[in-house]
C-alpha cells in the first residue's frame, strides 16, 4: 500500500472516530483509539516507537517518541489543542526526515469539523 492510500483509511477512520467522540478528549485516548482502530483495519501500527538522533558522533536512543507509525510509512502526530502552532507542522517534518519516513498527517482532534484538523507535510514525497 502507498503513503497515499494509508494515508486515506488513516484521514477516514479519524473522521469516524471524531464523528462519534466529538473534540474535547486527551490526545492520549485519540491516540488509543486511532491505533486499536488501524489494527483492526489489518494495518501494521508501531505506538509511542522510540526514535534515535545521532549528533556527529553521539546516537541518543530515544530522541523522540512516535505517536504512531503506519505501516512504516506514514508518522501520526496526535493534538487535542485549541489551534495547531506553525512549530508543530515543523516539529512533524523534523520527524520525518529523522525517519527517512515521506508523509506525515499532523491531527488535531480538538476541532469542530475533523477536516480542518488535518494536516498533510511531505517529506521528498
Amino acid at each position: 500500500m502507498t503513503e497515499n492510500q494509508l494515508s486515506r483509511i488513516i484521514v477516514d477512520t479519524c473522521y469516524q472516530i471524531h464523528v462519534e467522540l466529538g473534540p474535547g478528549l486527551f490526545e492520549s485516548v485519540y491516540e488509543e483509539i486511532l491505533n486499536y482502530e488501524l489494527i483492526q483495519k489489518g494495518l501494521n501500527v508501531s505506538r509511542q516507537q522510540a526514535v534515535p538522533v545521532v549528533w556527529r558522533d553521539i546516537k541518543m536512543d530515544q530522541g523522540f517518541r512516535a505517536d504512531l507509525i503506519v505501516e512504516n510509512k506514514v508518522l501520526i502526530e496526535i493534538k487535542s489543542v485549541q489551534a495547531i502552532a506553525p512549530v508543530h507542522q515543523k516539529q512533524v517534518l523534523t520527524y520525518l526526515k529523522l525517519t527517512g519516513l515521506k508523509l506525515g498527517l499532523l491531527i488535531n482532534f480538538n476541532e469542530a469539523l475533523i477536516k480542518n484538523g488535518i494536516t498533510r507535510i511531505v517529506n521528498k514525497l
